[in-house]
């Protein structure tokens, strides 16, 4: 990235951040899909390329899903440096989900609060502009469920199988905290019957995709061993951790208070915590990503030193911008060469112990 370039997004950043958080989300969207961010293309080595799940990536580093929940901008984030993409969540019917404000930025602590409750245009329309997505880059969905379903485990599966034959992957959402009782189906029995129906469905598929399943970091260790469990006997391809947290320790800012799931900075501790501890409790037996307060290069790496195979961001491109990919992915290459690895796989689990 060019010197001019870096002035351009550091001073679009610094308009950004004056507007309503969520109208300046809809207006990266928009500069995303008119070409106007950075757009690295491909960013890739030997030791950056990976596998997770049967899934070749270029490079670790992923884009969490929520921040494209739509499917609007994949040409633009499909050329932003990305390893792979998750967009979602997606419900079976359009929904508006929670009133607004319900996106707040917390400056201080370099972490924001949501609670926008699945708001989503549906699978039909996300079926519709998957159908024409980049064919050069891994992209999933994250499924959800609508917020009066009276079945929500069905509605997983109902849009597994409506966008399925569009995706590399999908993602099993049950540990978002703002649709009411969701987290419910993260207990061994009601999750267990949920990614029954979720596999029957990809199953059911031309081309069967990699289902990962994606857990709160707000989980005892009796509740991590069960879904460890439960995502082994259901044929799970990894797990995801972690979502968002309802804890707010150590925050300084004077939007703490407000309801919803923090990401960001102060959720880097806690969910690496998790993931190692899941690290321990699958022993190589289901890949992880590494998803919680990755905001450089050092943190992608301590992700994945404590058990991740792959990992995803989003709240530190509100700080930091699209550039900030090509510095971790590059950052990365640099720290695994440093420490004498020769792939992303190599590094895996080798700083465990320090989280547990």
């Amino acid at each position: 990235m060019t010197a001019a370039a870096a002035r351009i997004e550091r001073a679009g950043l610094a308009l950004l951040r004056r507007v309503d958080p969520e109208t300046a989300h809809g207006l990266a969207l928009t500069a995303l899909r008119a070409g106007l961010t950075p757009a690295p293309g491909l960013i890739s080595s030997d030791r950056l390329r990976t596998q997770v799940a049967g899934l070749h990536l270029p490079n670790p580093v992923g884009l969490a899903a929520g921040f494209d929940k739509n499917a609007e901008a994949l040409l633009g984030l499909s050329r932003a440096g990305f390893g792979f993409l998750e967009v979602g969540a997606t419900t079976p019917l359009a929904q508006p989900g929670n009133p607004r404000p319900r996106l707040f930025r917390l400056t201080r602590d370099r972490a924001a609060i949501n609670r926008f409750g699945f708001n989503n245009d549906g699978m039909e329309a996300m079926a519709e502009r998957l159908s024409t997505r980049p064919r050069d880059a891994v992209i999933g969905l994250n499924l959800g469920a609508n917020k009066d379903s009276a079945d929500r485990a069905a509605d997983f599966a109902q849009v597994m199988a409506h966008c399925g034959r569009h995706l590399d992957f999908a993602t099993v959402n049950v540990s978002s905290p703002n649709t009411e009782k969701l987290r419910d189906l993260q207990g061994k029995d009601a999750l267990a019957a949920l990614l029954g129906g979720v596999i029957e469905a990809r199953n059911g598929l031309a081309k069967p995709i990699p289902v990962f399943l994606k857990i709160a970091p707000d989980l005892d260790a009796g509740a991590l061993k069960d879904i460890s469990e439960v995502a082994i006997a259901a044929g799970v391809a990894g797990i995801i951790a972690t979502n968002t947290t309802l804890d707010r320790t150590g925050l300084t800012s004077s939007l703490a208070s407000e309801a919803g799931g923090l990401s960001g900075q102060p959720l880097f501790e806690r969910s690496t915590h998790v993931l190692a501890r899941l690290s321990l409790l699958t022993d190589g037996r289901l890949p992880l990503i590494g998803v919680g307060g990755v905001g450089s290069a050092e943190q992608a790496y301590a992700k994945i030193r404590a058990g991740a195979s792959a990992v995803q961001l989003y709240t530190a491109l509100v700080y930091g911008g699209l550039s900030l990919l090509p510095e971790i992915a590059r950052g990365l290459d640099r720290l695994l060469a440093r420490d004498g690895f020769g792939s992303v796989a190599e590094a895996v689990g080798t700083g465990r112990k320090d989280w547990l």
